[in-house]
This record gives structure tokens, C-alpha cells and sequence, in this order.
């Protein structure tokens, strides 16, 4: 008979990790259990920002926690930055929208500004796409241009089943991953911030 550690060392991980969920949901309850799934840390800077530019605070907590995992010194291999992952081109022409002169770079990294500027930017996309979650989404991570273009030249419609068609497959997983958190968020927390 043959051993193999390999596969015997994943079950045994998965084992551990099996006894830890269970002894996290009966010991935290299972509500304390999916909120330690789905946090909202920098709840007062989302809350804030989420009242000032009508955006609901559960897709911002289910962005950031897909963009960064609640990392406020998070960086992406693109050179996006902070919590809400914001490009540095496009936080300097948020900065310049809002007057801010004094804006750098280094303060993506500031979990208050890195919040503000990305719900601002989620509001200026909701003027463009109305509210269409799937649209502000696709765009966000997308780009802009490039939902005007799957709308007009590729007739893409912005229907939860056709999110399967957004041609980038980047955006395509994201959309979806953002879309789960956010229902999911929904759900634990319902009415309860």
C-alpha cells in the first residue's frame, strides 16, 4: 500500500480547516461568522461618503472588499491603488474635478480620501449609466470607453444573464465577484447600519 502525502496532507488541511469554520460559526453564532466574512471596516468613511453622494454603502463595502480585501496599502500589478483600487491617471482627474490642487498620489493610500474619491467616482459613473449596477461596475473596472463601445458597436445589454457576454474577461469576473458580495452584504446586514 502506497501513501500518498500529498493527498493525505490536503485532507488533513481540509479537515482543520473544516473544524476551524464550525467552531467559528457555533462559538461566533453564524451571523458573527458571516460578518467576519464580509466586514465593514471603514464604516464611518463609507457611511459618510455613501450619504454625501447617494451611493449604497453595501456596494461600496462589497467593491472594496473585492478590490483590495480591506487592504488600505493595497497595490495592483496595473498601479491601481488603496482600498477602492483607484488608477492614479484617474484619481488625478477625480482631484481635478473636485478642485483639489493639493492632491498626490501617496494619499490613495489614506483609507478616508481613497473611499471619498471612489464613491465620487461611482456617482459620476451612475450620471453617465443611470442606475445600472452592472453598467457602473463594468465601467469602473472596464473603463468607461470601453462600456460605451460594448453598448453602441457590439449591442452588448447590461442584463444579469448577459454579463457572461462583457468581452473582458477581467471585467467579467469582476462584475460578478462585486454583484455576489453585494447581495451577500445585503443580506447579512439588511437594514441593521
Amino acid at each position: 500500500m502506497v501513501i500518498n502525502l500529498k493527498r493525505m496532507s490536503l485532507r488533513i488541511i481540509f479537515l482543520v480547516l473544516m473544524i476551524w469554520v464550525l467552531w467559528t460559526g457555533i462559538s461566533k453564532g453564524w451571523d458573527g461568522f458571516w460578518r467576519w466574512l464580509y466586514p465593514v471596516d471603514y464604516e464611518s468613511y463609507v457611511m459618510e461618503s455613501s450619504q454625501e453622494y447617494r451611493i449604497d454603502p453595501y456596494l461600496i463595502f462589497a467593491m472594496v472588499r473585492v478590490e483590495s480585501k480591506f487592504d488600505p496599502m493595497a497595490n495592483s500589478p496595473k498601479g491601481a491603488r488603496g482600498l477602492l483600487q483607484l488608477m492614479p491617471d484617474t484619481a488625478n482627474w477625480i482631484a481635478g474635478k473636485n478642485n483639489k490642487d493639493d492632491f498626490n498620489q501617496e494619499l490613495l493610500y489614506d483609507p478616508q480620501i481613497n473611499i471619498d474619491m471612489g464613491t465620487w467616482y461611482l456617482s459620476n459613473l451612475r450620471e453617465e449609466f443611470g442606475d445600472n449596477v452592472i453598467l457602473i461596475l463594468a465601467a469602473y473596472n472596464g473603463g468607461r470607453g470601453n462600456v460605451q463601445k460594448w453598448l453602441g458597436e457590439e449591442g452588448w445589454r447590461p442584463e444579469q444573464e448577459r454579463i457572461k457576454d462583457i468581452p473582458f474577461p477581467e471585467t467579467r469576473e469582476y462584475v460578478w465577484r462585486v454583484l455576489k458580495s453585494y447581495y451577500r452584504y445585503h443580506k447579512i446586514y439588511g437594514d441593521k447600519q
